[in-house]
């Protein structure tokens, strides 16, 4: 199943829903950050719901950056997401050892934390970007996005996410979706919807039985008429460059960037979203310094 986005709206126009499949964009980040199986789910969860809420930005060239600071093990989430969905990210603590609620079930709530802030940072090419945060409610990432949107954006909305980690390690299954009331949506709409959310279950179960990203908006919006708006591929997609790590070094400034010339004689840096390492020799870096 290949990994995509889908948009869609019901025929009275009253509800707006995406969902996302990402198996491989999960898998990916896996092997870039060598993560254990709790960090898998939670960093995938967190490159969904990345993926689903940049996808709705409307500017072009826009971003949009999902912070996790739950006070859990894991330590800080964070998720960046182009205007198509594409997304790369990375987990503080990858290693976290195995944590389960029950065997075979992982504790992402735990692992994660609730103690702490969810942050959604737009950058939608204006002078400023929009920032909002809220406190974690559950840890479990689907049920604070939720609550950020209602909290943040007074936007009703049902959330849910899932990442099913096999015993090799390996990413079975992840995808995700999100439907949300538009004004003059009423009260049987979202009985209609929590019914939807109740039959469908487990989305990763979902997944595994067969459907796409499709099938889980038709399945959590059965009562409803569905008009499928778009769809398109998605990636874990990283824009790191040579160029960009540059323009970091001369951000340094003058005096850090002359100190590590005297102290270190070089400089190795690595891309934190794709550990790409970038190597640059006392010259260039004398070259960047000169130029600066």
């Amino acid at each position: 199943m290949a990994d995509e986005i889908v948009r869609a709206i019901t025929g009275d126009g009253l509800i707006q829903a995406a969902a996302i499949t990402g198996r491989d964009l999960v898998e990916r980040a896996r092997n870039i950050h060598t993560t254990l199986p709790v960090a898998t789910a939670a960093l995938g969860r967190a490159l969904l719901a990345a993926g689903l809420m940049g996808d709705a930005l409307k500017a072009e060239n826009g971003s949009l950056t999902l912070q996790i600071k739950g006070g859990g093990p894991l330590g800080t989430i964070l998720a960046v997401s182009d205007n198509h969905g594409n997304v790369r990210g990375y987990v503080q603590n990858p290693d976290v050892a195995l944590m389960e609620i029950e065997p075979g079930k992982l504790d992402v709530g735990t692992a994660v934390g609730e103690t702490g802030t969810l942050t959604v940072i737009k950058d939608l090419g204006m002078k400023e970007p929009y920032v909002g945060s809220i406190g974690m409610f559950t840890g479990e990432i689907a049920d604070d996005i939720a609550m950020y949107f209602v909290e943040s954006e007074q936007i009703p909305t049902a959330c849910a996410l899932g990442v099913r980690v096999d015993t090799d390690q390996s990413v079975l299954a992840a995808g995700g979706y999100l439907i949300q009331l538009l004004p003059g949506a009423d009260e049987g709409m979202i009985e209609k919807i929590e019914k939807g959310v109740r039959s469908l279950g487990s989305v990763s179960k979902a997944l595994l039985e067969g459907l796409d990203a499709e099938g889980l908006l038709r399945a959590v919006l059965s009562d409803f008429e569905l008009e499928v708006l778009e769809r398109h591929s998605v990636e874990y997609r990283c824009y790191c460059s040579r160029d960009r790590v540059e323009r970091a070094l001369i951000s340094m400034g003058r005096q850090e960037l002359s100190e590590m010339i005297e102290e270190q004689g070089q400089a190795e840096l690595s891309c934190q979203f794709c550990d790409k390492l970038y190597s640059f020799t006392r010259e260039e870096l004398e070259t960047l310094l000169a130029n600066m």
